[in-house]
């Protein structure tokens, strides 16, 4: 059932909004450490294949550090002195060294892409499993593209620095400390000399990482809002249309998408002026090198062998500078989504079950509204609503639209929590229910039949998935599907295409009433589901509904009053209170609200 705030009011999130609201967050810190160890508990499970990998790390780091080492080893002791026998030992010995290389950073790859995707996937789940727990609240109020880009987005950033970047940015760490030590230790002189370019290194990065975290928070935020409006245009594409909006939908996606790509191209400049940045100063070092170290060498003070090893030490001092300073900015996009992440899965839903909340083995279905009120943003939607439904009662919700019905259904399954008062079940006050418990008693027809992509036979046992194909046979028959189901080509089989665009609003309606049968609730919640349909098959639903009905509760949301006429108790809503009660004869002669809405209904058909 689709559940609305039953104010008659539709929130439409357009654009604008998006943009505004993302523009509206708050500037954080580039690095966020409590961020960071709540983004870690993901890592724990795999603390063994981390570890692995970290060895993996330590070993490609040493050979890295100890393979120009041998090349000046060989020059210095061997080709020099022309001694062949040893050349030849430590040409093998350096081959093996590239072999172990190559070997351990395959491994720490395989394994970090290992965790990577399982990481990603528990996130995913995590968050999903938490969506599903937050009240129709939060959905209501939370664009559905910016939650997707949470979702998908944002998570996907935060693994790969999460798998990749933590071990990627120790092992380069190590390898410069490591570098810097071996270059100490082989010619002080000469590396003070190629330090020289240090400083200015530390200018660009402080330059860099100044100006990326806005960037980079900045792209978190744009693509969340393309998402967003593409998401939004979509889902109202019948709409955009009918009322031929293409043009004007699509200069409003093309502005957030220009900003999205501003953004994205004003957080790679910054990466493409610090780049070449490193290289130049890489550059200038390894000059440095060659004319200090060569005048070195002709006064006599280094050997050949020195300068070759420094010339390759400073290549390799600065590439860790360069992904560093890529860990550095995949770090400033994942804090920036996992602060909206972590946010998300900390975030309480405003509906959740006591500690000591029961689960009901059974009900029989009594409902009872006790100065039941509801106020939705500090707006009274319901208000002192009393009322009791019998077990196996029929009640008939009508009234103007606005008038709160479809927010009593709300309440009735807790979709929503009371503002005062309280609602029973079976005498039960339902916040002490369970809410899996409370629910899977109850059974939704809404007005917009909502089918899942899948089968027919997977859409009708949704609320009962172990239920057999006979069940499933027997319960389309008792709801006048069963007729049309076996038409179709594949039957039972036949695949729902997405919004079941592939079968008639009445044939989507009566696979949902199916649904419902099967699912054998006590408390029946109906949402006027004979609604744009044609004369045939209103009668049809009419027909199933009674099954339906049959033995069980039932609270309809009417709008057309032709419909409720054999209720057991019909209620007039009108501005959140119910303001007349009774049955069809009784209150059309008492002359009210009833009598205007039937006599309204009865003209307006006349006339057509």
């Amino acid at each position: 059932m689709s559940f609305t705030i039953g104010t008659g009011d539709t929130q439409f999130h357009g654009p604008g909004h998006i943009i505004r609201s993302m523009g509206q967050e708050q500037e954080r810190k580039s690095f966020d450490l409590k961020t960071l160890l709540r983004l870690l508990v993901f890592l724990r499970p795999h603390w063994q294949r981390m570890l692995v990998a970290f060895v993996f790390m330590l070993t490609s780091s040493g050979l890295t550090l100890l393979t120009p080492y041998l090349v000046k080893l060989a020059i210095d002791r061997h080709i020099v002195q022309g001694d062949l026998a040893g050349l030849g030992r430590i040409a093998l010995l350096t081959a093996v060294a590239f072999l172990a290389l190559a070997f351990s950073t395959a491994g720490q790859q395989y394994i970090l892409s290992w965790v990577g995707h399982r990481v990603l996937a528990t996130l995913r789940a995590d968050l999903f499993r938490h969506l599903q727990r937050m009240h129709l609240g939060y959905h209501d109020t939370h664009i559905i593209g910016v939650t997707l880009s949470r979702v998908i987005n944002d998570v996907e950033i935060i693994n790969h620095f999460l798998s990749e970047g933590l071990i990627n940015l120790v092992g380069d760490s190590l390898i410069l400390v490591g570098i810097v030590t071996v270059m100490i230790i082989m010619s002080p002189a000469l590396a003070l000399v190629t330090f020289s370019v240090l400083p200015f290194m530390f200018l660009a990065t402080i330059l860099f990482s100044r100006h990326a975290k806005v960037a980079y928070r900045t792209t978190r935020t744009r693509v969340a809002a393309v998402v967003g409006n593409l998401a939004e245009n979509l889902a109202g594409m019948r709409v955009i249309q009918a009322f031929a909006q293409e043009e004007s939908s699509l200069k409003k996606f093309d502005q957030v998408n220009r900003d999205n790509l501003d953004a994205h191209v004003e957080a790679m400049s910054l990466a493409f002026i610090f780049l070449p940045a490193v290289e130049f100063l890489g550059v200038l070092a390894m000059a440095i090198v060659l004319w200090f170290g060569g005048y070195s060498v002709i006064e006599g003070t280094i050997s050949i062998g020195t300068v070759v090893a420094f010339l390759s030490y400073v290549t390799r001092f600065f590439a860790p500078i360069r992904e560093i300073s890529q860990i550095y900015t995949t770090m400033q996009a994942s804090m920036a989504g996992g602060e909206k992440v972590i946010e998300l899965l900390e975030s309480e839903p405003e509906i959740h079950d006591t500690p000591d909340a029961v689960v009901l083995p059974g009900i029989r279905g009594k409902v009872e509204f006790r100065r039941v009120s509801f106020a939705y943003n500090e707006i009274t939607v319901l208000a002192d609503i009393d009322l009791t439904i019998e077990p196996g009662q029929t009640i008939a919700l009508v009234g103007q639209t606005g008038a709160g019905k479809t927010t009593m259904a709300n309440l009735v399954a807790r979709l929503y929590d009371v503002s005062n008062g309280a609602i029973l079940i079976d005498d039960i006050d339902i916040r002490m229910i369970a809410q899996k418990s409370l629910r899977s008693r109850m059974g939704f027809v809404s007005q917009d039949p909502f089918l899942f992509t899948g089968t027919i036979a997977d859409n009708i046992r949704f609320g009962a998935p172990e239920a057999p194909m006979e069940a499933i046979v027997r319960a389309a028959e008792a709801a006048n599907a069963h007729s049309f189901i076996s038409r179709l080509s594949d039957g039972y089989d036949t695949q729902i295409q997405e919004g079941g665009v592939n079968l008639s609003n009445g044939q989507r309606q009566l696979l949902c009433i199916a649904r419902a049968i099967l699912a054998d609730p006590r408390i029946i919640i109906l949402d006027e589901a004979t609604a744009s349909v044609d004369t045939l098959t209103e009668t049809l639903i009419q027909e199933a509904l009674a099954h339906l009905f049959s033995a069980r509760t039932a609270i309809v949301i009417a709008h057309r009053l032709s419909t409720v006429q054999n209720a057991d108790l019909i209620c007039v809503m009108d501005a959140g209170k119910i303001v007349e009660v009774g049955k069809h004869e009784h209150l059309l002669s008492r002359g009210g609200i009833y009598r205007e809405l039937y006599d309204k209904q009865f003209i307006d058909k006349e006339t057509l």
